[in-house]
């Protein structure tokens, strides 16, 4: 079972991995069992027990009938949670179904639903002409800087 944990250590069993995942966690007032990988930040995924992912190495052997072909999903949106409660394996397309999308872009702009999919779209509009902005004006200074270093062969005839 443990032998379809991708980049899991083969030294461990599942009651050596479970003990190894619970030394290694902290219990939070919500009810997620945090997991300290070998990453400092907080709220990333974590690996541990070799190059595994905890969340899916922590599904293998709290929760058992681990399918590779299939995503470990949060319930909790805590990525470094390995409480075995708040894991639960589903497909991609099912992953991406459920995601909340935030209404407003980074920049605090309303986004737009996108007609055939009901969903927003990925930027909202103020951003994209910005960005197409910003795109523009930084081609305009490639080709000044290019026009401005071009310098004809003595042969050729200068156009105006």
């Amino acid at each position: 079972m443990l032998s379809r944990v991708n980049g899991l250590s083969r030294h461990f069993t599942e009651d050596s991995l479970r003990r190894y995942l619970l030394e290694r966690s902290v219990r939070q007032a919500d009810g997620c069992l945090i997991v300290r990988g070998y990453g400092t930040r907080r709220g990333v995924y974590q690996k541990v027990a070799g190059r595994a992912w905890a969340h899916i190495a922590a599904y293998a052997a709290f929760v058992g009938g681990y399918d590779p072909a299939l995503d470990v999903d949060h319930l909790c949106d805590a990525r470094d949670c390995v409480e075995p409660t708040h894991l639960r394996q589903v497909s991609r397309a099912e992953i991406c179904r459920t995601r909340e999308q935030p209404s407003t872009c980074r920049n605090g702009h309303d986004r737009e639903a996108d007609e055939s999919t009901g969903r927003y779209r990925r930027t909202c509009r103020a951003c994209n002409r910005d960005g197409q902005r910003r795109w523009r004006e930084r081609q305009a200074v490639e080709v000044a800087l290019a026009r401005a270093a071009y310098v004809p062969n003595p042969g050729e005839s200068a156009r105006t």
